[in-house]
């Protein structure tokens, strides 16, 4: 028996500021992407952006639906509406913000474990890692790749039979 150790490295802003040009441009993007969140059950708006590898950005959001759960995450919204917009272009990065009533909660908003496991499979398509960054009030996190907010990826989609 072993036991073994996990660590994840992030790094933590206190400020857009404090970021990359471009990574201030993507949290922008999903800060504005919340303003089209229908979330009339939860009120809880978030907004999505996902940078392609040739700087194009792919804004989503939130779609609540009286018959849960037909809804959709703002993450795989932007996700999705990507990837069928821009066949065969890899995603770089995705920055997620929200908040209630279409505020910035202070604590990072953290996507969902399903939101999880679709931007590891396009991690996965597109053969470099895709940042992660979770926009909140007061802190905004930056992961360097999915793994690094979803360790020990369901791995069947790559495995050769």
């Amino acid at each position: 028996m072993k036991t073994l150790n996990l660590e994840i490295n992030y790094t933590e802003y206190s400020s857009l500021d404090e970021m990359s040009a471009e990574d201030q441009e993507l949290v922008r993007a999903a800060v504005e992407a919340q303003k089209t969140s229908y979330a009339p059950y939860s009120k809880f708006n978030v907004g999505a952006a996902v940078r392609l590898d040739d700087g194009t950005i792919v804004k989503g959001s939130n779609q609540e639906n009286s018959a849960y759960p037909s809804g959709l995450c703002a993450e795989r919204t932007a996700m999705f509406s990507a990837n069928a917009t821009y066949p065969g272009r890899a995603m770089v990065g995705i920055a997620i913000a929200g908040g209630f009533e279409g505020g910035i909660d202070n604590a990072p908003c953290s996507p969902c474990g399903a939101c999880r496991q679709v931007m590891a499979e396009y991690q996965t398509l597109g053969k470099r890692n895709m940042a992660v960054i979770m926009v909140g009030a007061s802190k905004i996190w930056k992961f360097e790749k999915v793994e690094d907010i979803l360790p020990f990826i369901f791995g069947s989609f790559n495995e050769k039979k």
